[in-house]
């Protein structure tokens, strides 16, 4: 069943907090390229955080084909892997302005949810989705602390 809201579940992952206790996990980020092929990106918990259970912020590198289609079509698909389950989270966006005096210069999307879906089986259980080993985690982490902080402004 798709609601306009993403569960408590995944709100916690995506709340900002305890980035030192998430860093292993990564996001899948679809979008659709302009010969509308499917184009799909890693996000990590350091570049998306939930205002609430219904708006969600991220901040992409700039020049990047995401971010291009992003900016073109004002739409996301995010799919995360947490909790025994695969959430589906379809986005409509709004692209944000710069952010004078930004410590890590991002181009920032308000995303609110259009849709969200919580899928499971029956005759399995997700162990894992796509996880990750930081190769510099007191630097990484403390970016995404300040671009997660840079989000909420």
């Amino acid at each position: 069943m798709q609601t306009p809201r993403i569960g408590k579940e995944l709100f916690t992952l995506l709340d900002g907090k305890a980035l030192e206790n998430k860093q292993h996990e990564a996001m899948m980020l679809l979008t659709v390229t302009e010969d509308q092929w499917p184009h799909i990106a890693m996000i990590s918990v350091g570049e998306v955080v939930a205002l609430d259970e219904e708006n969600l912020r991220l901040a992409l590198w700039p020049g990047t084909t995401t971010t291009g289609n992003m900016i073109r079509t004002g739409k996301a698909t995010l799919a995360v892997f947490t909790g025994g389950k695969a959430h589906y989270v379809r986005l409509s966006l709004e692209h944000l302005p710069a952010l004078p005096g930004a410590k890590h210069v991002r181009e920032r999307f308000a995303a609110h949810v259009f849709a969200a879906r919580e899928d499971s089986a029956q005759y399995a259980d997700i162990l894992t989705g796509v996880t990750v080993r930081l190769k510099e985690p007191e630097s990484v982490i403390h970016r995404w602390k300040e671009t997660v902080a840079e989000l909420l402004m």
